[in-house]
């Protein structure tokens, strides 16, 4: 698909690091399955993939680390 952010580069299948902030709280989850512009480097994710990134991240920050 088309990056709608540069409007230039073609997305491929890649993996990502997400960073998350919450409350002073950083979480980072690496090799998270995204669609990467070619050209810019932004990312999206499925819905899918993002509720799970969402669950991920505040399991984390409730238990502290």
């Amino acid at each position: 698909m088309e990056c709608a952010l540069c409007k230039v580069g073609a997305t491929e299948k890649g993996k990502v690091t997400v960073t998350l902030e919450r409350d002073g709280a950083i979480v980072l989850i690496k090799d998270v399955p995204a669609e990467v512009c070619t050209n810019c480097g932004y990312y999206y994710l499925s819905e899918e993939t993002a509720r799970s990134i969402l669950q991920t991240g505040n399991d984390a920050i409730a238990k502290g680390g």
